[in-house]
């Protein structure tokens, strides 16, 4: 006497891919960032004047760069910062979240290349903008934790990530970091966690300009 099976059941070919693909989707988007900002704005500025090299390291000519906006406001320790007293020093922004991993994975190289050009004299100032993090006592202690010496505004509703006009290269996700050139206008910009070399590599050439 013979048992009859039942009979096997084939995920289609199309459901196969669409699995897949919504697999694939997932894990890149996990990869790049936390999460994309509401800010929507376009990916470069207005003209495409922009090249995006390796890493996803997005550069403007110099005669091509627009002006940043006006970043102001508390900081996390509770000071108040304004950015656009910082034109003559090649500023790096970096936004950020405590709970943001990949933020977690590139704040020692932020700490060590905030140290080791402060060390050298060199015109650069770091700021940070910390963001849908809901108390400062997460955000100091993150700070605390990787030695960022630093100040980050606190910016909690994501509001200073959409002062930067549409057609800019604007910060779009969480970690993204942008760096001013001397005349406080916006020269490269990156949305994904970077190491120390990368982030030198954004740095080093604006301040050889002259």
């Amino acid at each position: 006497m013979s048992l009859s099976r039942a009979p096997r059941r084939r995920r289609s070919p199309s459901g196969r891919a669409t699995l897949l693909t919504a697999v694939t989707a997932a894990g890149v988007l996990a990869l790049a960032s936390c999460s994309s900002s509401d800010g929507g704005g376009s990916s470069g500025n207005s003209g495409g004047n922009y090249v995006t090299g390796k890493g996803g390291i997005s550069t403007v000519e110099r005669g091509e760069r627009r002006e940043a906006p006006k970043l102001d406001g508390e900081t996390v320790d509770g000071q108040t910062l304004d950015t656009t007293t910082l034109k003559g020093k090649v500023v790096v922004l970096n936004v950020w979240g405590s709970w943001c991993p990949p933020c977690r994975g590139e704040a020692p190289y932020f700490a060590q290349v905030s140290k080791e050009l402060a060390d050298a004299g060199k015109d650069v100032a770091f700021v940070g903008i910390n963001t849908r993090d809901n108390s400062r006592q997460n955000a100091g202690a993150f700070e605390e934790s990787y030695g960022i010496t630093y100040p980050s505004l606190y910016d909690p509703d994501g509001k200073l990530m959409l002062r930067f006009p549409k057609g800019t290269l604007n910060p779009q996700a969480i970690p993204s970091t942008i760096v001013l050139d001397k005349e406080g206008r916006i020269a490269a910009r990156t949305l994904v966690a970077i190491n120390d070399v990368q982030l030198r590599s954004m740095i080093d050439p604006l301040l050889a300009e002259q």
